[in-house]
């Protein structure tokens, strides 16, 4: 089922995506599922990952799973504000190249607002894990890698799994 992941490399990744249109959710529900079937399939090889987002298996939509032990959560059409002064450093990793960390900068705190698969809106608080971990799979939504964040041209390792 990774093989559905797209790598890096692949034209679509750098693409930004679509909002969906609150008549689009019922159709994509299958979708959103093999999502979520990914997060835990990719972490039961990798030992990580915690989301994903659409365009990463070719779904060119604003919608991010969360797959965790604490929660499962659809986030579609998310927006980042309150993006703090505050930065971490920190060596981000991605299901589209899944051997290769890169040290980026991400906010330590925002707020994420979307609407969920029942296009009820919410409204998160993040700070420390979860932000950075939204700020990666928000910049997937825009055509943004972690490769295009790294700190500087040194800030790359390989990792076997």
């Amino acid at each position: 089922m990774l093989e559905k992941i797209i790598k890096l490399g692949d034209p679509r990744l750098y693409k930004v995506c679509d909002n969906v249109a609150p008549n689009e959710v019922t159709t994509l529900l299958p979708q959103i599922e093999n999502l979520h079937q990914l997060v835990l399939n990719f972490r039961k090889i990798y030992g990580s990952g915690r989301a994903i987002a659409a365009p990463q298996i070719g779904l060119m939509k604003r919608i991010i799973c969360l797959n965790t032990p604490q929660k499962k959560q659809t986030i579609i059409n998310p927006t980042l504000t309150n993006l703090s002064e505050e930065m971490m450093e920190l060596w981000d990793d991605c299901m589209s190249f899944p051997n290769l960390h890169v040290r980026v900068k991400r906010h330590f705190s925002c707020t994420m607002n979307f609407v969920d698969e029942n296009w009820e809106a919410q409204s998160w608080f993040l700070e420390n894990e979860l932000s950075e971990l939204m700020q990666h799979e928000f910049d997937h939504l825009n055509g943004i890698l972690a490769t295009q964040r790294a700190i500087n041209n040194t800030s790359f390792k390989y990792v076997s799994v």
